[in-house]
């Protein structure tokens, strides 16, 4: 049966993966990846030999660790929510308001700074990088995006932590995660054309900005007001279809 929270997850992530706090630096972490620099994947000509391979499997890696962090944070406000049962009605109007007040940020009503910044580390000569290395690379990534991702990342965290079981709660940030890495993935298979890609798209980054400012706010209101699974329930009743999904 079709469950629109999965597809509200799913979307969230690729939308997270190309808004203007993300797309821009992934260029620099997939040259990071490679073991190669900025200029080498950047070139016309053609990859050194093994570097697209060492991309693929240190992106795996690294998103394996994103996704860890994102599946903790699941697990964790879902134990909270269960602990914290009578308070319910707090804890949704609470994930309301962080949801609205960044949706306000991403629109540009006003600013918060820390919302915009990136996570940027030295971890010296990583040609060596190890499989291992590419997931704690990832894990504590995944900790300096937060901040940067935070209105979507709490929606979705707030619907995992209202979920029936614990097990269906993990599975809703597993899809925003995977969601949100998996263009990174693809991305360090086609580097140079990625590359082309990112940079004719930068143009669209206010508007997706935009985009997920209105969505924000609008999922805040959902939140405030419980009628996520009223929204479900019209989207199954007015295109039947997707009760076959």
């Amino acid at each position: 049966m079709f469950d629109v929270s999965l597809m509200g997850a799913f979307l969230g992530g690729l939308i997270v993966f190309f808004s203007p706090c993300v797309l821009p630096i992934v260029p620099f972490y997939l040259s990071y990846m490679a073991g190669a620099s900025m200029s080498e994947i950047s070139g016309e000509g053609e990859l050194a030999p093994g570097v697209r391979k060492r991309a693929f499997l240190a992106s795996i890696m690294f998103s394996l660790g994103i996704i860890t962090v994102f599946v903790l944070l699941g697990a964790a406000a879902y134990g909270l929510s269960q602990t914290f049962r009578s308070m319910q009605t707090e804890f949704r109007l609470f994930a309301a308001l962080v949801v609205l007040v960044m949706g306000l940020h991403f629109l540009g009503v006003f600013r918060i700074g820390f919302l915009n910044r990136a996570f940027q580390m030295d971890a010296g000569d990583t040609k060596n990088m190890s499989v291992l290395g590419a997931y704690v690379v990832g894990f504590a990534f995944a900790a300096g995006w937060t901040p940067c991702v935070g209105g979507v990342l709490t929606a979705v965290v707030f619907t995992a932590s209202t979920e029936a079981t614990a097990l269906r709660g993990l599975i809703l940030l597993l899809v925003f995660g995977v969601a949100m890495t998996a263009p990174f993935v693809v991305a360090s298979l086609f580097i140079g054309p990625f590359l082309k890609f990112a940079s004719k798209f930068r143009r669209h980054l206010p508007k997706v900005e935009k985009a997920m400012g209105i969505l924000m706010i609008l999922f805040a209101i959902l939140i405030a007001t419980d009628s996520i699974n009223y929204i479900a329930q019209w989207m199954l009743e007015a295109f039947p279809a997707f009760q076959n999904i």
